[in-house]
């Protein structure tokens, strides 16, 4: 049985859209099950925080299915410092010696 109802359910695209229904259907079935439950958990959490979420059925499933990743933090030395009052890493920061600059930076991705 295709989950592919749960997602259009969800997505309760405009009527127009009904001509890409199916190539809607073959991207969604494209997928694992896996992906198919992040896609849905992202396109549920957009719509429960009232983010931007495409009116296009077809580039709402395409965009979620590859989300941009977030960019890495990057703090100097004394701003970790500054923010935090040590040196040690913590809260998923990481620090990060840079021989070429001979300098410590912390990242957080």
């Amino acid at each position: 049985m295709s989950t592919f109802k749960y997602i259009w359910s969800l997505l309760e695209p405009d009527e127009k859209y009904n001509p890409v229904k199916r190539r809607c259907q073959l991207l969604w079935d494209s997928f694992p099950i896996e992906k198919q439950r992040d896609i849905y958990n992202a396109i549920r959490q957009k719509k429960k925080e009232r983010k931007f979420l495409d009116y296009n059925p077809l580039f709402a499933i395409e965009k979620n299915a590859n989300p941009p990743k977030p960019k890495a933090q990057k703090l100097t030395f004394g701003q970790y410092y500054e923010r935090f009052g040590t040196t040690e890493e913590q809260d998923g920061w990481k620090r990060v010696y840079l021989p070429e600059e001979q300098k410590t930076i912390y990242t957080k991705d």
